[in-house]
């Protein structure tokens, strides 16, 4: 326990070091829209995923199957 306050120090520290270097943390303008883009490696991983359905046994466990394997 006694340890945990030089680790915190030292992480802070070491912190501030690389704040010096780098600069401080670009926020950004925190009040505008995220914008998200769509490229085709997200695409491909909507069409993967819409192939996955999720299901819950009886005892609550959930878990995932794809559409095809579910007909079987």
């Amino acid at each position: 326990m006694a340890g945990e306050g030089r680790f915190v120090n030292r992480f802070m520290h070491a912190t501030d070091h690389v704040r010096k270097v780098l600069g401080p943390a670009d926020q950004g303008d925190m009040d505008s829209p995220v914008v998200h883009r769509h490229d085709a490696f997200e695409d491909e991983s909507d069409a993967e995923l819409a192939q996955i359905v999720q299901r819950t046994d009886s005892s609550g466990h959930h878990y995932a199957i794809r559409r095809d394997e579910e007909s079987e």
